[in-house]
């Protein structure tokens, strides 16, 4: 991999969040909670509609660093700050995902942050990778 600096911007990425992708993740982390797939409910609760897990939209901009080709993951963290909204059709939600390099560390590693954006608005707060390139 080629020198990294503070600054340097990664490829970014964009994916659909559908239906039938939070069914999926729902049975893979036993995540059933009803407000990612009863409309009803989530409706009943406050929230516009349905809403993706947290979990996943965090696992989704994680694709930025593997798509980077990352080397080693060290650490992740994110806070989740905004819903995302799963319509009911065969488009989904769109999720745009950037990371950009925050800092190079004198042990090797680099901190890069992240965004996921959904409805042109962060849906993560402080999403920090710290990356030990290969």
């Amino acid at each position: 991999m080629s020198e990294l600096t503070v600054g340097d911007v990664l490829p970014p990425l964009s994916t659909h969040i559908t239906r039938a992708d939070l069914v999926r993740y729902a049975g893979a982390a036993l995540d059933f909670n009803p407000i990612h797939w009863n409309e009803a409910f989530a409706r009943g609760v406050g929230l516009p509609d349905v809403i993706a897990h947290g979990m996943l939209t965090m696992a989704l901009a994680g694709r930025v660093l593997t798509a980077w080709g990352l080397g080693e993951l060290v650490t992740y963290s994110a806070r989740f700050t905004r819903p995302v909204v799963v319509p009911n059709d065969d488009t989904g939600a769109l999720l745009e995902l950037t990371g950009k390099i925050g800092a190079v560390n004198d042990d090797g590693t680099v901190r890069v942050n992240l965004d996921a954006k959904f409805d042109g608005r962060s849906v993560l707060g402080k999403a920090i990778a710290i990356v030990r390139p290969a």
